[in-house]
């Protein structure tokens, strides 16, 4: 019990404590925040829609826990943080059960505040993203199977199917697919792969379909197969294939995210880590002897090497996407630790210091430099009835809409319009925003524009008419608290400038 009660305080004060001073940032979180507002506003909780289309890029979930939370608290970035933060919490309980059954009490509490003070699963906790729910109901999953097999109780395994159907309601296939690849690879491990057919029955997979059909029955019923097509095509086989950003399609990607991910528990782990393999390796070429793992080892080492592997083999590549793997590594290395308990505390105690201070010294000014909040409050009291808003600049800002509430145009040139507007099974599909060329800016309504710094010079070429600079947003405030405190000067950079043009 105390350890429960110091795992709710210890998330209250990681997961909970301060996010609602975090703006919705830019390009993911504003993507899923808009869509469940726009939802909200149209009463529609089936159908995920943006910028007034039809939006397939996840599954209902995550875009439900956001809307049960805008229902309660309002539209508001606690609540866009609410469900993270809870998931998070739950996870930390489940690896404490786990590890618990598993080895003991000390490992279970341990592993559990390693992976509360990692700094993936810190930042995770915070982020409008769907990877924490999909973490608890993949990790359920695997742990309802994984108890039920130790067990020889097969009638357990109905928990693990519906996790499993939660997890596909989540993000999508993935969250039947790697659990069945890691259950797999586990019982040829085990030499026990007739299992399947105990695994496998009526029963269970009919349990699965109900569940996952609440959502994808009456989607394909009404959006038939342009629904089929965006999301099992471009956001599942495409994202699987092709990568949406080429610089991150590296082997050695998902090896430093885990090394950066799970600091600070890595900088003391991976000399002894690298020192333990090499160990191994002298005691082979010496006795001839492979290391030996227990059935319990067995299953944490294939979940985590699977789950980083198997990311690592797809095109796309995301920092989010080793937090499934995060549970069984912290209580796999949890046994390392709790024989080093000094180490142990000492790390502990630095990060809860730590983590508090970085989300008010890092990560408030990295979020505000990647929201476009400060702009929405500028240009707010300017608009009226008869402005048209329109973006122009790299990247299209849904938090701007998100703030504003305002329909707010992507104003590009003809020539790379054509680049970029959205064709199918392409990433260009995912441009559904509304788009205005520089031609068709109206002549009888006073414009706001919102430029991009590096963008003021291609904006005045193109734009017609006489514009007033009636706002400049500063960018760099980490960059800035840095300069003041080690060279005692600040300097900003621009961000973005604020133009306007009266009607004709």
């Amino acid at each position: 019990m105390v350890n429960c009660i110091f795992l709710l305080i210890v998330s209250l004060i990681l997961f909970f404590f301060g996010s609602w001073l975090i703006p919705i940032t830019d390009p993911t979180e504003s993507v899923y925040a808009l869509t469940a507002k726009e939802m909200l506003a149209t009463d529609d909780w089936l159908s995920p829609r943006i910028y007034g289309n039809f939006w397939y890029d996840k599954p209902i979930m995550f875009y439900w826990e956001l809307l049960v939370a805008y229902k309660i608290f309002g539209v508001n970035e606690f609540a866009s943080r609410l469900f993270p933060a809870i998931f998070a919490t739950l996870g930390l309980f489940l690896t404490y059960f786990f590890g618990t059954k598993l080895y003991n009490n000390r490992i279970g509490f341990a592993a559990a505040i390693m992976l509360a003070t990692t700094l993936e699963y810190w930042y995770l906790a915070h982020a409008v993203i769907t990877d924490m729910t999909l973490m608890f109901m993949f990790s359920t999953t695997l742990i309802s199977f994984f108890l039920a097999y130790r067990a020889n109780q097969p009638k357990f395994y109905v928990i693990s199917f519906a996790s499993s159907a939660v997890a596909v309601l989540t993000k999508g296939p993935i969250g039947f697919f790697l659990p069945g690849l890691i259950i797999l690879i586990f019982l040829a491990w085990q030499g026990d792969l007739k299992h399947l057919r105990k695994l496998f029955s009526v029963k269970r997979l009919l349990v699965f379909a109900a569940i996952v059909s609440i959502w994808y029955l009456p989607m394909t019923l009404i959006h038939g197969q342009e629904f089929f097509l965006n999301f099992f095509g471009v956001h599942n086989f495409l994202r699987a294939t092709v990568s949406e950003y080429p610089k991150t399609d590296v082997w050695y990607y998902y090896a430093l995210i885990c090394a950066v991910g799970f600091l600070p528990w890595s900088i003391p782990l991976i000399p002894a880590a690298v020192k333990k393999f090499f160990r191994r390796v002298e005691l082979f070429i010496e006795e001839g002897r492979l290391p030996i793992f227990d059935m319990h080892e067995k299953f944490l080492i294939v979940w985590a090497a699977t789950v980083v592997i198997f990311f690592q083999i797809c095109a796309t590549k995301y920092v989010t996407y080793t937090l499934p793997a995060m549970i069984p590594a912290a209580i796999f290395v949890a046994r390392f630790f709790v024989n080093r308990w000094k180490i142990f505390v000492g790390t502990a105690i630095s990060a809860l210091i730590i983590f508090p201070l970085l989300m008010y010294f890092v990560a408030l000014p990295l979020t505000e430099d990647n929201s476009a909040r400060r702009e929405a409050q500028l240009i707010l009291p300017l608009i009226d009835s008869n402005t048209c808003i329109v973006s122009h600049g790299k990247e299209y800002s849904g938090s701007l809409v998100f703030y504003t509430g305002a329909e707010i145009f992507r104003l590009e040139t003809r020539e790379n319009f054509d680049k970029i507007r959205p064709q199918k099974m392409s990433w260009t599909s995912k441009n559904v925003m509304p788009f205005m060329l520089f031609d068709e800016l109206p002549a009888d309504k006073k414009i706001l524009a919102v430029v991009a710094a590096d963008y003021e010079k291609n904006f005045l070429d193109n734009a017609r008419g006489t514009w007033k600079l009636v706002g400049e947003i500063e960018q760099g405030a980490l960059e800035s608290l840095a300069e003041k405190i080690f060279y005692g000067r600040e300097r900003r950079e621009l961000r973005s400038k604020i133009f306007l043009r009266m009607p004709s």
